[in-house]
């Protein structure tokens, strides 16, 4: 590794990311071609960016780190070829790369040179997509048109204090101060836009991003990212249907020594997407929740059931990525209906049927554990038997229908006693809501206990190991 990644910021960050020793420089000795505006008489190492790769636990991956000491790591025309390169190696060897984001954007020296830079970015990571996993983290300025890498990326960080994220920065939005609402910071891209995954300090970041490759596969077609499983595959989860409300824990008693990587987890909390282990394989997870815990189990927020709108793109997006890269996807459903708002109704029909395609069109192994309520149409969006789900389970107490059954007793017996209406409340329940009258149906597999669920779920994916399906031949689906 050459000096000038020892001595900044950028290189550091290189050498705190990957194996130790293992960073091998490509491109150090280029340097900006153009000439224009006295660009000549500054020195410009590197090109202001640090590109090469190296091993995260062993596993080969493709880096760029952006050096804000040279032009305040501004993106001309070499700079984006060394980053280009980086992406043609890394498609040919199928290996992930990451991006160390810190620039001042577009090198007003270079100007239409500097455009095309740009475009030449978006191109290769566009042509990227799907093929092999891209991580970017945003460690100081990331504005305007850079903006659209992260966005282009399948996961994103972002440092919590010195991390700026923005198309537009927060004073030229008009009516907007940055003192009154700063849509630039770490939190606002997170909990707001859902473009971040998480943020934290420089420490943290990297150990998140080492933690997420080591569950990736390095590409579409090749998988790396198995460990040996010592947890016992029959082991009961016995503290599981206290995690009911709360998904992210339940998840982690299901997963193989508790391991789960939570994606977007400030973002939609009432949507849960990540990736746990099973028997040593990775799984994306995708589970409703109704209730966020925090490290000393009191309750700090909660949600009504319903399927939201950004809860619905959250879920979408994951299941989309799982699919890309073949990882299979487990959801635990527990879901009463659609969200009821003016502001929802604006996005919610596309959102949901966005979510209902992704299942549906996901050819991976799915599988469905009702832990709760299923009622109407959004539990048919949440990777039902009917939109495609391989194996469906339900807990004994899961309630499964078009609605509540009191509710339901009530319309239908409108002008009738309370007595009568909660005797067909429970008759509708009983021969409509139960989970019984859905396996009947063959809409659920098979009924279990809570606490068999690590073992249900296991042994799905086992079986469904080999799983291979067709769909329509089409150039792409356009929902």
């Amino acid at each position: 590794m050459g000096n000038i990644a020892k001595e900044n910021a950028a290189g550091n960050r290189i050498l705190s990311l990957l194996d130790a020793g293992s960073f091998v420089e490509i491109g150090g000795a280029v340097t900006a071609r153009a000439t224009d505006f006295n660009l000549q008489e500054k020195d410009t190492p590197a090109d202001g960016v640090i590109t090469g790769y190296g091993v995260i636990d062993g596993n080969l991956v493709y880096v760029y780190s952006q050096d804000a000491s040279v032009l305040n790591g501004a993106i001309g025309e070499m700079h984006a070829k060394k980053i280009a390169n980086i992406y043609d190696m890394a498609m040919k060897m199928g290996a992930p790369v990451i991006g160390l984001i810190d620039s001042a954007g577009l090198r007003l020296q270079e100007a239409t040179d500097a455009l095309e830079a740009f475009g030449t970015l978006y191109r290769r990571q566009s042509l990227a997509s799907g093929v092999i996993p891209q991580v970017t983290a945003v460690f100081g300025t990331c504005g305007g048109g850079l903006s659209v890498v992260p966005a282009l990326s399948d996961f994103t960080f972002m440092e919590k204090e010195k991390a700026k994220l923005f198309v537009n920065s927060p004073n030229a939005i008009p009516g907007n101060d940055i003192k009154k609402c700063d849509t630039s910071c770490a939190q606002f891209q997170s909990e707001k836009a859902g473009l971040v995954d998480a943020i934290g300090t420089e420490e943290e970041i990297f150990r998140d991003i080492r933690a997420l490759v080591a569950m990736l596969p390095c590409n579409n077609e090749e998988d790396v990212s198995y460990e040996d499983c010592t947890d016992d595959l029959n082991r009961a989860c016995a503290n599981i249907e206290n995690a009911m409300g709360d998904t992210a824990i339940a998840l982690s008693e299901i997963s193989d020594g508790g391991v789960f990587f939570e994606t977007k987890r400030d973002y939609a909390k009432d949507m849960v997407t990540g990736f746990i282990r099973l028997n040593g394989m990775t799984v994306g997870a995708v589970a409703n929740r109704v209730k966020v815990y925090n490290e000393e189990a009191e309750v700090v927020e909660e949600f009504d059931g319903s399927l939201s709108v950004r809860g619905a793109r959250k879920a979408a997006e994951f299941v989309s990525f799982c699919d890309a890269f073949n990882i299979p996807v487990l959801t635990l459903t527990n879901v009463n209906g659609f969200e009821a708002c003016k502001c929802a109704e604006k996005n919610l029909a596309k959102a949901a049927a966005r979510l209902t395609y992704t299942f549906a069109n996901a050819t991976v192994p799915k599988v469905n554990v009702i832990i709760g309520k299923a009622f109407g149409s959004a539990y048919v969006a949440m990777n039902s038997k009917a939109i495609g789900a391989d194996m469906v389970y339900a807990w004994e107490t899961a309630e499964i229908g078009m609605m509540d059954a009191s509710l339901a007793a009530k319309i239908m017996y409108a002008d009738k006693d309370a007595d009568t209406i909660k005797e067909k409340a429970a008759e509708y329940k009983e021969l409509q809501s139960s989970p019984l009258a859905a396996a009947r149906r063959g809409y659920v597999d098979t009924i279990i206990n809570a606490v068999d669920t690590r073992k249900y779920v296991i042994g799905a994916f086992e079986m469904l190991y080999t799983k291979r399906e067709d769909r329509p031949v089409k150039k792409h689906g356009t929902v």
